[in-house]
Formats: structure tokens, C-alpha cells, sequence
């Protein structure tokens, strides 16, 4: 018998995909509707009845913004459904109607390739072993039970699958501590979870789950041949499998829950199906883990629309009854030909972003790098080695060693910040990420391709621009976790902006500077950074030769957009799109920012051309000295210790 369902969803995919590869804007039967005053959900459903709509849901929790679809339109279609549109707007109560447009969202995957070397032929240079934190005389542990636990070696490497021993998670620590993740909840975004699964389903949250693509609350993965919707059961294996069970592995915060938010599983998405998701049930949802993102192409800039942006900005405001709720975003999976600075979810500062890491320390061949990733998990192992990849939940009650990808470390963060947050129950978003940079270790992290090093910045935090601050580690960040203070408030700064136009070339790098005083006497002065944003337009004959880097007054320097060969771009360029660092975490920011684009050399030594015309320099941090109030001794909390110390010499 012909699977109809699976064939309709083939045929549907081909089409959005020819659609969005010939640049035609693919429409959908979702329409955004606001209403006149505060109408509440009664009125909307009224409206979608006499004007033939189905209501599905309010926008953000909102009294006067509604998600409508319409059964006649079809999911997708190239041309706008002016005639539907019209009859919205012609109710009295209507006071916007808008048809969403479809857009791709791609799932972080494995890509087999690391520029054309075998990862058996390289070999770890100037390797640094990590002081970690050894509580093992102070308590009594014992080691899970699972079958597959002695595969977890992100859990517990002993240089299984050619790994180096003590490259970990270090959760043993964070467990051995009493930590395992008990009363909080990460929602996996994602294509569905399998909650019937023997490792899942006594840690499954229900009531916090959705399925947004069939519009029910069970997110249950459709079935397909290929087992492609298993994406989001593996990810939430790794968060909150079981423990001692004899089922698979177990979990990083195996005492957690995990829901399902059922919304990648379709061949489009619209903004206000991500709105809905990262708004869902923000208060009983702690962290919302991402593992997919813009097409991992090497040339798409694309990030949040309107109203998922406007979902993530409440969530970290208002979410968690006010303490803010954490974004787990994968940095991505294009490799060096690609830069997650111009994947507008990884590069939010509202977001943390984890890059990857495999067993022996080096980055793997698919990670993207780039000067917003906060720190690193890991993904995979030595690929030419049995049983290398993360060990986790599949489909059916099933279990893999093959799970891959920067998908696999955005969940494996997940789960450090359920322990962490288990430790600390006021942790804010904002103390989760001051807490990551940290606690997260070099460790034995190196570049094999020697492309990008470890530095110092200003403030005497260990930075690379593939790895962030390190590798996380579970037992550092629960440790510092329980004994967190209240961070001082957070201001941000315009700094300045540039203006003038300006031409650039191959090889011929243009710069300009930025004198500021960060608001020096003002409300919103900032002393302390956090986040640093350069809003820049510009645009050129290629565009993925433009490289930027930015340098902060303390010296330390940013890439903050490499060389991507293959966006062929020449019209579009960057329109105040906003590159992100973290790399001067804990600096003052007063003096000159200098800020320097060139166009590298392309193919066949082309020459390119490009222009610029804007740039805008926004500085988010505190007023006064972050750490002031945090206990920390130089054994177990060395990088807060450095930093404290530094902050009161600049003071005096």
C-alpha cells in the first residue's frame, strides 16, 4: 500500500525548497490577526468563525494578538491569499491581518568531513590539562548502573573511543554534590519526543508540552522510513534519561523533566509558530533547548523575525516569575566555511551559544566559529572509532551510540543548567551566563588546524573563537551555583556610531574607531561588560569575503565576521545586522573602539569592491563591579578570583 502521508510530505518539501532556492517567498494558510482593544480569546474565536478561519491560540499570551489558519488555503503557495486577507480586515474588530510567510529551519546534523583530513591522523599539540574540582573525599558516589553509561564518555571519559581521560562534563562532581536536576524542566524544540520510551517517561512533563505543528498536546514524532524525526528524542535522552533503569544511557540532569515542543517536523516555518514555542508555559518551562537554526549553507544570513524575537525577549524578562528563562542554542553545523555570527539565534545575546568539542579535545570538522559562543560541550568522538558518537534515547524504546552533531551539545548544556539551576533556584538567565564564562575550562580544547588560540582579554578571562571560555563543567558551576549572589543591574550603552561612507577592497581593509566614555554620569552607564554589539550596513560584490574584526580599549580583538566562500551575495550585504562578541566579558569599556573590514582574497584571486555606510557600537553590562559581592577562593574558583582582583585594582 502507497504511504500517502509520507508522499504528500515529500512532494510539499520539494516544492517549498524549490520555492526558497529561486528566491520566491513562499506563503502559508497562517495569518497573524490583532484586534481592536482587549477582545480576549472569546472574541477571537468569534472572529475566526464568522469570517471562516480556525483559531489556534494567542500570540505571547496576548488579549489582542491571535494565530489564525484557514483550511481552504494550502500549506503552501506562492502567491498571498488577498481575498482571505480581505474578509479578516473587513471585521470590525480587526485591526491587522497578516499571512506569515514560510521560511526554511534546519535540524544540527552530522557532516561527515573535516577538511579533508582523516581525524585519526591528528595528533593533540601542546596539550594542558585542566585543574578540575575533586570533592571525592567530601562525598560518596556511585557510579550509574546503565548499560550504556561506560559509552557516555562526554559523561565520564577514561579514553574510551581514543579520547583523553578527564575530558568531560565533570558531572560525577555535580552528582556526587546531591545535584541531578530535580524539579526543573528543559523544553526540547525540536520535531517531537518519543515519551512513551522506557528512559523517558517517568521524566516527561506533559502538561508543558505542545505539538505546534499538529496543534495537540502530544508531540509525538511522525514516522518516517529514515527514523529522520529522532532528532528530538536523542536530545532529550541526553538531558533527562533515566538512571539505573538498564535502559540506554542515562541523563546529564537525570532526575530533571523534559517536554516536548513539537514544531521542525514540516517543510516550513513561520514566525509565529517559533513565537508560540519559545513562549509556551514560560513559568513551568526552565530552559528552552535549540538544536537547529538557519540552513547551514555557508552563505544564508538569516536569524528571529518580529514576534520570536519579541517570545525570546519576554522569556528572559519575564519567564521563570521573573528570573528569566535560558535559550540553549547549537552554534551550528556549516564548518569552517561558515559563521555562526551570521545565525541571528546564536548570535543573540539573549541566547547561550554552545560550540562542540570531541573526545580527544579538538574542534570537529562541522562546527561553525565565531566571536558569540559563550562555551563548549561535545558532540562526537573519532569518527573512524566504533561507538564514538554521544550515547542516547531513539526512537521506539531504541538506543544509539551515533548521535552527532552540535545538535548533541546544546542538550548536554541543557542539562549542566538544570543542575545548576537546581542548586540555585534564583539563578537569572544573566548569572547562568556570567556563571558559564566562569566556570568553563580550557582544559585539553585545542585547534588542531593552529587557525585560533587561546588569549587572555582585558579582564584576564581565557577565550578561543572556537570554543567560547571552554568546555563546561557540571561540578565548577553547581559549586559556584549554590553560593551565587545577585548580580548588580544591567544597562546598555550607545557608544557612538560612524556614519560615513567608505569604499574597501581586496586586501585593502578600511578602519575607523569609536571614542566613548560608556555613559560615563549617565542612568545607563556601563564599567563592566557583558555583551558587545556592532550594528553594521554595508555590502559588496561578494560577500563572503568580507571579514570584520573589532577591538575593544583593553586590547583584546574580535573576528566578528569570517571569510565565508561560498555567499556569492552581491546585492543584499549586511543591513544593521548585529555581530556579537563575548570575547571582552568583564572589561571596562571606556576608551577607543576600533573596528576594521576588509574583503579577503576569493576564488581565482578575484577582485571584489564593497561599501560601507553604518556602523553602531551598543555596550550591555553594569555599572558597577559584577563580582564584588561573590565568594570565591583562588583553588576552586581561580577565573573569579583573577577578575575580582582586577576589577578592584582598576576601581583604585
Amino acid at each position: 500500500m502507497v504511504n500517502l502521508g509520507k508522499w504528500t510530505s515529500l512532494i510539499v518539501s520539494i516544492f517549498i525548497n524549490i520555492y526558497l532556492s529561486c528566491g520566491t517567498e513562499v506563503l502559508t494558510n497562517h495569518w497573524l490577526v490583532e484586534l481592536e482593544g482587549e477582545g480576549g480569546i472569546d472574541a477571537a474565536k468569534a472572529v475566526a468563525k464568522r469570517t471562516g478561519f480556525n483559531y489556534v491560540s494567542p500570540l505571547l499570551g496576548s488579549q489582542r494578538e491571535f494565530h489564525f489558519t484557514h483550511s481552504a488555503v494550502p500549506h503552501i503557495r506562492t502567491r498571498r491569499s488577498i481575498i482571505h486577507t480581505r474578509k479578516l480586515k473587513a471585521h470590525p474588530m480587526v485591526k491587522k491581518a497578516i499571512q506569515q510567510t514560510g521560511f526554511r529551519r534546519a535540524k544540527r546534523g552530522f557532516k561527515p568531513k573535516i577538511r579533508g583530513v582523516p581525524v585519526s591522523e591528528i595528533r593533540l599539540k601542546d596539550p594542558e590539562s585542566a585543574k578540575l574540582l575533586d570533592y571525592s573525599k567530601s562525598y560518596s558516589y556511585a557510579e550509574p548502573q546503565d548499560p550504556l553509561f561506560q559509552k557516555e564518555w562526554y559523561l565520564k571519559n577514561v579514553g574510551q573511543s581514543g579520547g583523553k581521560p578527564g575530558l568531560d562534563l565533570n558531572v560525577e562532581i555535580a552528582w556526587a554534590m546531591g545535584y541531578t536536576g530535580k524539579d526543573v524542566t528543559t523544553a526540547i524544540m525540536d520535531d517531537g519526543i518519543d515519551y512513551l520510551h522506557e528512559d523517558l517517561k517517568n521524566n516527561y512533563n506533559a502538561k508543558a508540552s505542545y505539538d505546534f505543528s499538529s496543534n495537540d498536546p502530544y508531540p509525538y514524532p511522525r514516522y518516517t522510513d529514515t527514523w529522520f524525526n529522532s532528532h528530538g528524542t536523542r536530545c532529550a535522552g541526553e538531558v533527562a534519561a533515566a538512571r539505573d533503569n538498564n535502559v540506554c544511557g542515562v541523563g546529564v540532569a537525570y532526575n530533571s523533566k523534559v517536554a516536548g515542543l513539537r514544531m521542525l517536523d514540516q517543510p516550513f516555518m513561520t514566525d509565529l509558530i517559533e513565537a508560540n514555542a519559545m513562549s509556551h508555559m514560560p513559568n513551568d518551562i526552565d530552559i528552552y533547548s535549540a538544536s537547529w537554526g538557519p540552513t547551514d549553507d555557508g552563505k544564508t544570513v538569516d536569524g528571529p523575525r518580529n514576534m520570536t524575537m519579541r517570545a525570546i525577549v519576554k522569556g528572559v524578562n519575564e519567564g521563570r516569575h521573573g528570573k528569566g528563562n535560558i535559550y540553549v542554542w547549537a552554534s551550528g553545523d556549516g564548518g569552517a566555511d561558515d559563521d555562526c555570527n551570521c545565525d541571528g539565534y546564536a548570535a543573540s545575546m539573549w541566547t547561550v551559544s554552545i560550540n562542540s568539542a570531541t573526545n580527544d579535545g579538538q574542534t570537529a570538522g562541522y562546527d561553525e566559529s565565531c566571536s558569540s559562543t559563550l562555551a563548549s560541550t561535545f558532540s562526537n568522538g573519532k569518527s573512524t572509532l566504533r561507538d564514538a558518537g554521544v550515547a542516547t534515547t531513539d526512537l521506539y524504546n531504541n538506543c544509539t551510540t551515533t548521535h552527532s552533531g552540535t545538535s548533541a551539545a546544546a542538550p548536554e548544556a541543557a542539562g549542566v543548567y538544570a543542575l545548576a539551576i537546581e542548586a540555585n533556584r534564583e539563578l537569572t538567565w544573566r548569572d547562568v551566563q556570567h556563571i558559564t564564562v566562569l566556570t568553563s575550562k580550557r582544559n585539553r580544547l585545542f585547534d588542531p588546524y593552529l587557525k585560533h588560540h587561546w588569549k587572555f582579554n582585558g579582564a584576564g578571562l581565557q577565550f578561543n573563537h572556537l570554543f567560547g571560555y571552554g568546555v563546561m563543567d557540571a561540578g565548577a558551576m553547581v559549586d559556584l551555583s549554590r553560593k551565587w549572589k545577585p548580580l548588580p543591574e544591567r544597562f546598555h550603552c550607545t557608544a557612538g556610531s560612524v556614519t560615513e561612507k567608505m569604499q574597501f577592497g581586496t586586501n585593502q581593509p578600511i578602519q575607523m574607531h569609536i571614542d566613548t566614555d560608556a555613559c560615563s554620569g549617565k542612568s545607563n552607564e556601563v564599567n563592566y561588560l557583558e555583551h558587545v554589539q556592532a550594528f553594521v550596513t554595508l555590502k559588496s560584490t561578494y560577500r563572503g569575503n568580507i571579514v570584520m574584526f573589532i577591538t575593544s580599549p583593553m586590547n583584546t580583538t574580535s573576528m566578528i565576521l569570517s571569510q565565508r566562500p561560498n555567499d556569492d551575495d552581491h546585492k543584499n550585504g549586511f543591513t544593521r545586522w548585529p555581530f556579537m562578541t563575548t570575547h571582552t566579558w568583564a572589561e571596562n569599556a571606556r576608551g577607543r573602539w576600533k573596528l576594521q573590514i576588509t574583503l579577503a582574497e576569493g576564488k581565482n584571486n578575484a577582485v571584489d569592491t564593497g561599501s560601507f555606510f553604518e556602523w553602531t557600537l551598543i555596550l550591555h553590562g553594569t555599572k558597577t563591579a559584577p563580582y564584588d559581592n561573590q565568594v570565591s577562593d583562588e583553588e576552586n574558583h581561580n577565573k573569579l578570583f583573577k577578575v575580582k582582583r582586577l576589577h578592584k585594582t582598576l576601581k583604585a
